[in-house]
Parts: structure tokens; C-alpha cells; sequence
């Protein structure tokens, strides 16, 4: 049965209250691709799982991007590693720290990181968790993902690839990583929830939506539009994650606990998951 746009939270928290019947923390990803509604979807989960009496700690994996000085080292390797997303943008032993850190019951600093400004927020502003927890939620588009095959990477997905790097260095590196660093964290996870967009097409759509409400809150703030990207720039943006967000969506519903199918208004039609689900 799938659940209603409304109930989406709390039809997710059911299933995770279920797999997380035993006394110890459980670690359970959320993938979606950019503008799925993932951030929302995972506070309104831990809301409902913390009335169920099992605190919930929710990180995104957006918090651990690499600052623009970092990222500029990167550059060294390939230019197109200047911009923030794809794996080798992250600090992933930091992300592993704070998972670790939260699954063993530690008080800990959570990362923010700021979108506007293109930088990790300075470490006394970040939240700190007090307390052991029963769930730990990490979001995030590409969490859960695996390398795809020398072969696949041959041919461009779009201009983005064909024209920037058209030696392939720049998609091997991503690829490189995810069967590395994000390998050793991804195996941490013991359970996975995908939402599925009906399209990769979708998400443009999505991501525009996200930069105009980026830009309400910057213009509420005093902070100033200009921190955000046009129409042309977010298209741009979003050509960096289309490989990997194309490979997902083709193998991971077939491994993941949980695929909640949504339309292009974010409601989900359908839910699916393998054949032969995990052993909790």
C-alpha cells in the first residue's frame, strides 16, 4: 500500500520504528535526487518516531561538503571539482566520526553547512546532540550509491561531460570515490529508503523550485539574491549530478529496503521493495 502525500512522514516512520525494534541504534540512509523533498520528509520522520519514544539524530550528507578552499585544491585534479555535490566533495572521515560518535551514545557537534555562502559553518554553531539516540537518519541525493562499471563511464550523459571532460578524468575520480571513502560509510547503513522521481527530467524542476524558495528566505533575511543561481546556472548545476542520479534511480530499487515512486508533484503512487527483504 502506498501512502498520501501527507502521511508520507508517518508511513515512513512506521516502517523504520519496525526495523528499529532492537535496543540498538539503527543507521538508515534516505536517498533522493535534488528537490525531492528529502529534509522534509526526514524531520517530519524523526517528529513521529521521537512520540513513538525513539529519539532520532537526522544528518544530511550536504553538511559534510569540502569548503570552496578545499574544493579549489580539487580543482587540481579537474576544474568541475570546484562545485560542491558529487562524491570527493564531501569530508567523509568527518562524516563517519559524527555516525560513529551519535551510534555510540556520544554527546557530539553536528555540521551545518551554508549553501548561500559556500562554506561549513564555523564549529560553535553548530547543534550539538546530548543524548543516545534510537534512529540516526542520514539524507542526502547520492547516499547509498555504488561506482558504476569502467564501461559506463565511457560515454557522456550530457554536454556538461562531453564538453568539460571529455577525457573522463573528472567522472573516474567521482567514481573512484564512491567505491573508497563512501563505500566504507555507505556499509555502515543498515537500512535504505530511495524516493523515486517519475523522470530524471523531473528534478530541474525540482531544483528550480528549491532556488526561488532559497531566495525568499536570502531576501527575508537581508542577506541578499545575489548569493543564489539563475535559471541557466541551476540547469548548469544540476547537469553535474545527472550521471549518478540516472544510475541510482536504475539499480537501487532493486536493493533498497524501501522505493516510495513519486509524481512530479512529489506524491507518492507507488512503494516497492525486493524480493527478498533483509534480515532485521
Amino acid at each position: 500500500m502506498s501512502p498520501d502525500v501527507a502521511g508520507l512522514g508517518d508511513f515512513l516512520a512506521d516502517r523504520i520504528a519496525a526495523w528499529s525494534a532492537s535496543r540498538r541504534p539503527l543507521l538508515v540512509g534516505l536517498c533522493g535526487p535534488q528537490g525531492a523533498g528529502k529534509s522534509t520528509v526526514a524531520a517530519e520522520i524523526a517528529s513521529r518516531l521521537r512520540v513513538c519514544g525513539r529519539p532520532t539524530a537526522v544528518l544530511s550528507i550536504d553538511d559534510f561538503y569540502l569548503g570552496r578552499d578545499e574544493r579549489d585544491r580539487l580543482a587540481a585534479i579537474h576544474p568541475l571539482l570546484r562545485t560542491r555535490g558529487v562524491p570527493g566533495t564531501h569530508d567523509i572521515g568527518l562524516a563517519e566520526r559524527v555516525i560513529d560518535g551519535l551510534l555510540a551514545g556520544r554527546p557530539i557537534a553536528v555540521p551545518r553547512f551554508d549553501k548561500a555562502s559556500d562554506e561549513r559553518l564555523p564549529r560553535d554553531a553548530w547543534p550539538r546532540n546530548l543524548g543516545p539516540v534510537a534512529v540516526v537518519l542520514l539524507e542526502g541525493w547520492c547516499v547509498g550509491a555504488v561506482p558504476e562499471t569502467e564501461e559506463a563511464l565511457a560515454a557522456p550523459v550530457n554536454a556538461l561531460e562531453r564538453e568539460k571532460d571529455p577525457r573522463c578524468v573528472w567522472r573516474r575520480f567521482v567514481n573512484e570515490a564512491l567505491g573508497g571513502p563512501y563505500r566504507r560509510l555507505f556499509a555502515k547503513l543498515e537500512r535504505t529508503v530511495l524516493l523515486a522521481p517519475p523522470a530524471f527530467e523531473t528534478v530541474l524542476g525540482w531544483r528550480l523550485e528549491q532556488e526561488r524558495r532559497l531566495r525568499s528566505e536570502l531576501a527575508r533575511s537581508g542577506r541578499g539574491p545575489e548569493r543564489t543561481m539563475n535559471e541557466s546556472e541551476v540547469e548548469a548545476f544540476v547537469r553535474h549530478y545527472e550521471r549518478l542520479t540516472r544510475h541510482i534511480l536504475r539499480e537501487m530499487p532493486a536493493r533498497a529496503d524501501l522505493t516510495v515512486w513519486l509524481d512530479e508533484r512529489r506524491r507518492p503512487t507507488k512503494c516497492s521493495a525486493p524480493r527478498a527483504p533483509r534480515e532485521p
